[in-house]
Protein backbone atom coordinates (compact mmCIF):
# COMPACT_ATOMS: atom_id res chain seq x y z
CA UNK A 1 0.00 0.00 0.00
CA UNK A 2 2.64 2.58 0.46
CA UNK A 3 3.87 2.16 -3.08
CA UNK A 4 3.89 5.62 -4.58
CA UNK A 5 2.41 4.46 -8.28
CA UNK A 6 -0.28 7.25 -7.93
CA UNK A 7 2.16 10.16 -7.11
CA UNK A 8 4.53 8.56 -9.71
CA UNK A 9 2.13 9.13 -12.66
CA UNK A 10 0.41 12.68 -10.94
CA UNK A 11 3.01 14.67 -13.15
CA UNK A 12 4.37 13.28 -16.26
CA UNK A 13 0.18 12.00 -17.12
CA UNK A 14 -0.47 15.61 -17.14
CA UNK A 15 2.47 16.88 -18.79
CA UNK A 16 1.67 14.40 -21.63
CA UNK A 17 -1.76 15.52 -21.45
CA UNK A 18 -0.93 19.28 -22.19
CA UNK A 19 1.73 18.59 -24.60
CA UNK A 20 -0.37 16.05 -26.69
CA UNK A 21 -3.75 19.07 -26.65
CA UNK A 22 -1.31 21.62 -27.45
CA UNK A 23 -0.24 19.71 -30.34
CA UNK A 24 -3.69 19.43 -31.77
CA UNK A 25 -3.60 23.10 -32.15
CA UNK A 26 -0.11 23.50 -33.97
CA UNK A 27 2.16 24.32 -30.98
CA UNK A 28 4.95 22.30 -30.32
CA UNK A 29 6.44 22.63 -26.86
CA UNK A 30 9.70 20.81 -26.63
CA UNK A 31 9.58 19.15 -22.95
CA UNK A 32 7.89 19.42 -19.74
CA UNK A 33 10.34 22.06 -17.95
CA UNK A 34 9.17 24.23 -20.67
CA UNK A 35 6.01 23.79 -20.28
CA UNK A 36 6.54 24.82 -16.68
CA UNK A 37 8.29 27.65 -17.61
CA UNK A 38 5.35 28.68 -20.19
CA UNK A 39 2.67 28.82 -16.97
CA UNK A 40 4.57 31.20 -15.13
CA UNK A 41 4.85 34.26 -18.13
CA UNK A 42 3.75 37.42 -17.32
CA UNK A 43 5.18 39.53 -20.36
CA UNK A 44 4.99 38.58 -23.89
CA UNK A 45 7.84 39.97 -25.73
CA UNK A 46 6.80 40.31 -29.55
CA UNK A 47 8.92 40.85 -32.69
CA UNK A 48 7.18 42.92 -35.38
CA UNK A 49 8.38 41.46 -38.57
CA UNK A 50 6.94 38.13 -38.96
CA UNK A 51 5.19 38.04 -35.70
CA UNK A 52 2.89 40.97 -34.98
CA UNK A 53 2.95 41.40 -39.23
CA UNK A 54 2.34 38.81 -41.99
CA UNK A 55 6.24 38.97 -42.79
CA UNK A 56 5.32 39.24 -46.35
CA UNK A 57 6.10 43.52 -46.96
CA UNK A 58 6.06 45.29 -50.15
CA UNK A 59 7.68 47.33 -52.03
CA UNK A 60 6.14 50.86 -51.61
CA UNK A 61 8.30 53.34 -52.92
CA UNK A 62 12.52 53.16 -54.31
CA UNK A 63 14.21 56.49 -54.60
CA UNK A 64 17.02 57.43 -56.45
CA UNK A 65 19.16 60.29 -54.74
CA UNK A 66 22.11 59.48 -57.15
CA UNK A 67 21.88 61.14 -60.64
CA UNK A 68 24.41 58.76 -61.72
CA UNK A 69 21.37 56.28 -60.47
CA UNK A 70 17.80 55.48 -61.90
CA UNK A 71 15.51 54.16 -59.32
CA UNK A 72 15.46 50.53 -61.70
CA UNK A 73 19.71 50.98 -60.29
CA UNK A 74 18.88 51.32 -56.68
CA UNK A 75 16.22 48.07 -56.65
CA UNK A 76 19.25 46.13 -58.65
CA UNK A 77 21.84 47.13 -56.26
CA UNK A 78 19.73 46.08 -53.69
CA UNK A 79 18.02 43.00 -54.67
CA UNK A 80 21.46 41.30 -55.81
CA UNK A 81 23.10 41.34 -52.53
CA UNK A 82 19.58 40.39 -51.01
CA UNK A 83 19.85 37.53 -52.99
CA UNK A 84 21.42 35.11 -49.93
CA UNK A 85 19.40 37.11 -46.91
CA UNK A 86 16.67 35.45 -45.20
CA UNK A 87 15.01 38.61 -43.82
CA UNK A 88 11.55 39.25 -45.12
CA UNK A 89 12.86 42.76 -46.11
CA UNK A 90 15.24 41.53 -48.34
CA UNK A 91 12.81 38.60 -49.99
CA UNK A 92 10.31 41.28 -50.87
CA UNK A 93 13.16 43.43 -52.60
CA UNK A 94 14.26 40.26 -54.62
CA UNK A 95 10.48 39.49 -55.42
CA UNK A 96 10.05 42.86 -57.28
CA UNK A 97 13.05 42.91 -58.90
CA UNK A 98 12.52 39.61 -60.21
CA UNK A 99 8.64 40.65 -60.80
CA UNK A 100 10.64 43.63 -63.15
CA UNK A 101 12.10 40.68 -65.13
CA UNK A 102 15.35 41.38 -62.92
CA UNK A 103 17.89 38.14 -63.25
CA UNK A 104 20.24 36.86 -60.43
CA UNK A 105 23.87 37.85 -60.66
CA UNK A 106 26.80 36.79 -58.84
CA UNK A 107 27.77 39.13 -56.07
CA UNK A 108 31.31 39.05 -54.62
CA UNK A 109 31.77 39.30 -50.58
CA UNK A 110 28.74 39.15 -49.39
CA UNK A 111 28.24 39.50 -45.75
CA UNK A 112 25.32 39.97 -43.59
CA UNK A 113 25.28 41.62 -39.77
CA UNK A 114 22.42 40.75 -38.08
CA UNK A 115 20.16 43.86 -37.30
CA UNK A 116 22.07 45.96 -39.42
CA UNK A 117 22.20 44.77 -43.17
CA UNK A 118 23.68 42.87 -46.04
CA UNK A 119 26.53 44.54 -48.01
CA UNK A 120 28.38 43.00 -51.29
CA UNK A 121 30.17 43.96 -54.77
CA UNK A 122 28.06 44.59 -57.64
CA UNK A 123 29.74 45.66 -60.43
CA UNK A 124 33.20 46.66 -59.14
CA UNK A 125 30.96 48.60 -56.18
CA UNK A 126 30.79 47.86 -52.76
CA UNK A 127 27.11 47.92 -51.98
CA UNK A 128 25.39 47.99 -48.90
CA UNK A 129 21.88 47.96 -47.67
CA UNK A 130 20.48 48.40 -44.04
CA UNK A 131 19.96 50.98 -42.19
CA UNK A 132 20.87 54.48 -42.40
CA UNK A 133 24.79 54.94 -41.85
CA UNK A 134 25.37 58.52 -40.31
CA UNK A 135 23.81 61.59 -41.36
CA UNK A 136 20.90 61.85 -43.92
CA UNK A 137 20.42 64.52 -46.46
CA UNK A 138 17.86 66.98 -46.31
CA UNK A 139 15.92 65.98 -48.91
CA UNK A 140 16.34 62.19 -48.69
CA UNK A 141 15.70 62.29 -44.93
CA UNK A 142 12.36 64.36 -45.91
CA UNK A 143 11.49 61.81 -47.91
CA UNK A 144 11.97 59.19 -45.94
CA UNK A 145 10.42 60.70 -43.00
CA UNK A 146 7.18 60.60 -45.19
CA UNK A 147 7.10 56.72 -45.85
CA UNK A 148 7.96 56.26 -41.86
CA UNK A 149 5.17 58.30 -40.92
CA UNK A 150 2.98 56.00 -42.85
CA UNK A 151 4.47 52.90 -40.77
CA UNK A 152 6.89 51.55 -43.49
CA UNK A 153 10.01 50.55 -42.94
CA UNK A 154 13.01 52.39 -44.63
CA UNK A 155 15.91 50.62 -45.85
CA UNK A 156 19.19 52.83 -47.44
CA UNK A 157 21.23 51.78 -50.32
CA UNK A 158 24.99 52.80 -50.49
CA UNK A 159 28.05 52.32 -52.66
CA UNK A 160 31.19 53.00 -51.90
CA UNK A 161 29.96 54.22 -48.42
CA UNK A 162 28.24 57.19 -50.40
CA UNK A 163 24.11 57.14 -50.17
CA UNK A 164 22.37 56.82 -53.69
CA UNK A 165 19.40 55.89 -52.81
CA UNK A 166 16.49 54.13 -50.54
CA UNK A 167 13.39 51.85 -50.71
CA UNK A 168 10.46 52.13 -48.48
CA UNK A 169 8.48 48.51 -47.59
CA UNK A 170 5.19 48.26 -45.91
CA UNK A 171 3.80 45.36 -43.89
CA UNK A 172 0.54 44.47 -43.35
CA UNK A 173 -0.60 43.85 -39.27
CA UNK A 174 -2.04 40.47 -38.96
CA UNK A 175 -5.78 40.34 -39.03
CA UNK A 176 -5.71 38.60 -35.05
CA UNK A 177 -2.81 40.78 -34.08
CA UNK A 178 -5.04 43.61 -32.17
CA UNK A 179 -8.04 40.37 -30.47
CA UNK A 180 -4.42 38.35 -29.50
CA UNK A 181 -2.99 41.28 -27.36
CA UNK A 182 -6.64 41.88 -25.63
CA UNK A 183 -6.94 38.76 -24.99
CA UNK A 184 -3.33 38.24 -23.24
CA UNK A 185 -4.00 41.48 -21.20
CA UNK A 186 -7.05 39.89 -20.30
CA UNK A 187 -5.24 36.89 -18.46
CA UNK A 188 -2.73 38.96 -16.98
CA UNK A 189 -0.20 39.16 -19.21
CA UNK A 190 1.65 42.46 -20.81
CA UNK A 191 2.62 42.36 -23.99
CA UNK A 192 5.36 44.55 -25.12
CA UNK A 193 7.15 45.42 -28.54
CA UNK A 194 10.58 44.64 -29.32
CA UNK A 195 11.83 45.51 -32.96
CA UNK A 196 15.18 46.76 -34.99
CA UNK A 197 12.98 48.63 -36.78
CA UNK A 198 12.56 52.68 -36.55
CA UNK A 199 10.53 54.09 -33.81
CA UNK A 200 7.74 56.00 -36.17
CA UNK A 201 7.35 52.61 -38.13
CA UNK A 202 7.31 50.37 -34.53
CA UNK A 203 4.85 52.74 -32.79
CA UNK A 204 2.66 52.80 -35.85
CA UNK A 205 2.13 49.14 -35.56
CA UNK A 206 2.15 48.88 -31.87
CA UNK A 207 -0.75 51.65 -31.59
CA UNK A 208 -2.84 49.35 -34.42
CA UNK A 209 -2.13 46.33 -32.22
CA UNK A 210 -2.72 47.90 -28.47
CA UNK A 211 0.77 47.92 -26.99
CA UNK A 212 1.79 50.36 -25.04
CA UNK A 213 5.49 49.52 -24.56
CA UNK A 214 7.52 49.80 -27.52
CA UNK A 215 11.56 49.53 -27.99
CA UNK A 216 13.00 50.47 -31.10
CA UNK A 217 16.37 50.43 -33.30
CA UNK A 218 17.60 47.14 -30.95
CA UNK A 219 20.41 45.08 -32.23
CA UNK A 220 19.75 41.24 -30.88
CA UNK A 221 22.17 42.08 -28.01
CA UNK A 222 19.87 45.04 -26.84
CA UNK A 223 17.00 42.71 -27.25
CA UNK A 224 18.36 40.08 -25.12
CA UNK A 225 19.63 42.45 -22.50
CA UNK A 226 15.90 44.13 -22.51
CA UNK A 227 14.54 40.68 -21.84
CA UNK A 228 17.42 40.08 -18.94
CA UNK A 229 16.29 43.11 -17.36
CA UNK A 230 12.33 41.47 -17.07
CA UNK A 231 13.64 38.91 -16.02
CA UNK A 232 15.87 40.43 -13.23
CA UNK A 233 12.94 42.30 -11.79
CA UNK A 234 11.33 39.05 -11.54
CA UNK A 235 8.90 39.13 -14.27
CA UNK A 236 8.71 35.63 -15.94
CA UNK A 237 9.02 37.02 -19.89
CA UNK A 238 8.47 34.91 -22.85
CA UNK A 239 9.92 36.13 -26.32
CA UNK A 240 8.02 35.74 -29.73
CA UNK A 241 9.79 35.73 -32.58
CA UNK A 242 10.58 34.44 -36.10
CA UNK A 243 14.16 35.63 -37.33
CA UNK A 244 18.27 35.56 -36.84
CA UNK A 245 17.91 38.74 -35.12
CA UNK A 246 15.76 36.97 -32.63
CA UNK A 247 18.08 33.89 -31.33
CA UNK A 248 19.51 35.48 -28.71
CA UNK A 249 16.06 36.84 -27.15
CA UNK A 250 14.75 33.59 -27.52
CA UNK A 251 17.53 31.61 -25.85
CA UNK A 252 17.64 34.33 -23.01
CA UNK A 253 14.37 34.69 -22.13
CA UNK A 254 12.13 32.67 -19.72
CA UNK A 255 10.78 30.97 -22.55
CA UNK A 256 11.29 31.59 -26.15
CA UNK A 257 8.18 30.58 -29.01
CA UNK A 258 8.91 30.67 -32.70
CA UNK A 259 7.19 31.35 -35.59
CA UNK A 260 7.75 27.93 -37.00
CA UNK A 261 6.24 28.64 -40.60
CA UNK A 262 8.03 32.04 -42.01
CA UNK A 263 10.57 31.77 -39.15
CA UNK A 264 14.56 31.13 -40.11
CA UNK A 265 16.16 27.63 -38.65
CA UNK A 266 17.97 29.38 -35.93
CA UNK A 267 14.96 30.79 -34.47
CA UNK A 268 12.89 27.38 -34.41
CA UNK A 269 15.87 26.20 -33.03
CA UNK A 270 16.66 28.60 -30.46
CA UNK A 271 12.93 28.58 -29.40
CA UNK A 272 11.34 26.16 -26.59
CA UNK A 273 8.28 26.11 -28.46
CA UNK A 274 7.28 26.78 -32.21
CA UNK A 275 3.79 27.98 -33.86
CA UNK A 276 3.77 25.52 -36.77
CA UNK A 277 1.06 27.55 -38.57
CA UNK A 278 2.25 31.23 -37.36
CA UNK A 279 -1.20 31.48 -35.86
CA UNK A 280 -0.21 34.19 -32.66
CA UNK A 281 -4.25 34.00 -31.89
CA UNK A 282 -3.10 30.49 -30.43
CA UNK A 283 -0.74 32.59 -27.55
CA UNK A 284 -3.77 33.08 -25.13
CA UNK A 285 -4.84 29.38 -25.47
CA UNK A 286 -1.14 28.26 -24.84
CA UNK A 287 -0.27 29.89 -21.54
CA UNK A 288 -4.07 29.26 -20.64
CA UNK A 289 -2.91 25.93 -21.22
CA UNK A 290 0.18 25.74 -19.33
CA UNK A 291 -1.60 26.72 -16.38
CA UNK A 292 -4.45 24.28 -16.33
CA UNK A 293 -1.56 21.69 -16.51
CA UNK A 294 0.29 23.19 -13.72
CA UNK A 295 -2.98 23.26 -11.46
CA UNK A 296 -3.48 19.80 -12.88
CA UNK A 297 -0.44 18.54 -11.55
CA UNK A 298 -0.91 19.70 -8.31
CA UNK A 299 -4.34 18.04 -8.08
CA UNK A 300 -2.68 14.67 -8.69
CA UNK A 301 0.06 15.08 -6.22
CA UNK A 302 -2.29 16.34 -3.52
CA UNK A 303 -4.85 13.31 -3.95
CA UNK A 304 -2.38 10.68 -4.70
CA UNK A 305 -0.39 11.58 -1.51
CA UNK A 306 -4.14 11.32 0.21
CA UNK A 307 -5.04 7.95 -1.15
CA UNK A 308 -1.89 6.81 -0.23
CA UNK A 309 -1.37 8.07 3.16
CA UNK A 310 -5.03 7.38 3.70
CA UNK A 311 -4.88 3.40 2.43
CA UNK A 312 -1.30 2.70 4.51
CA UNK A 313 -3.54 3.89 7.51
CA UNK A 314 -6.09 2.22 6.91
CA UNK A 315 -4.56 -1.10 6.24
CA UNK A 316 -2.50 -0.83 9.67
CA UNK A 317 -5.62 -0.39 11.64
CA UNK A 318 -7.23 -3.87 9.74
CA UNK A 319 -9.72 -2.14 7.91
CA UNK A 320 -8.23 -2.93 4.31
CA UNK A 321 -7.45 -6.92 3.50
CA UNK A 322 -5.26 -7.63 0.99
CA UNK A 323 -7.80 -7.37 -1.90
CA UNK A 324 -9.46 -4.22 -1.27
CA UNK A 325 -6.25 -2.70 -0.46
CA UNK A 326 -5.16 -3.77 -4.44
CA UNK A 327 -8.33 -2.64 -5.42
CA UNK A 328 -7.77 0.94 -3.45
CA UNK A 329 -3.92 1.41 -4.59
CA UNK A 330 -5.38 0.44 -8.26
CA UNK A 331 -8.25 3.55 -7.90
CA UNK A 332 -5.20 5.81 -7.10
CA UNK A 333 -3.56 5.21 -9.93
CA UNK A 334 -6.64 4.96 -12.43
CA UNK A 335 -7.81 8.39 -10.81
CA UNK A 336 -4.22 10.58 -11.86
CA UNK A 337 -4.41 9.31 -15.47
CA UNK A 338 -8.44 10.01 -15.82
CA UNK A 339 -7.84 13.14 -14.45
CA UNK A 340 -4.99 14.02 -16.54
CA UNK A 341 -6.61 13.03 -19.32
CA UNK A 342 -9.22 15.51 -19.30
CA UNK A 343 -6.95 17.85 -20.42
CA UNK A 344 -7.25 16.45 -23.65
CA UNK A 345 -10.45 17.51 -23.63
CA UNK A 346 -9.73 21.44 -23.11
CA UNK A 347 -10.79 22.97 -26.61
CA UNK A 348 -9.29 26.79 -27.58
CA UNK A 349 -11.80 29.53 -26.76
CA UNK A 350 -11.83 31.70 -29.85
Amino acid sequence: MFCPCAFILATPTAVLAGIGNAAKYGIIIKSGEVLERLSRIKTAAFDKTGTLTYGKPQVVKVCSCDKTCSDDDILRFAALVEQKSEHPLGKAICRLYSENGGKPEDVSDFRMTAAKGVSGTVDGKYITVGKAAGELPENVRSDAEKQLSKGATVVYVYADGILIGFIALADVVRNDAADTVKRLKAVGITPVLLTGDNASAAHAIAETVGIETVHTDLLPEDKMKIIKGYSDKGDAVCMIGDGVNDALALTGADAGIAMGGIGSDIAIESADAVLVSDEIKRLPYLFDMMQRVMKKIKVNIIASLVINISAVVLSALGILTPVTGALWHNFGSVFVVVNAALLLRVKESS
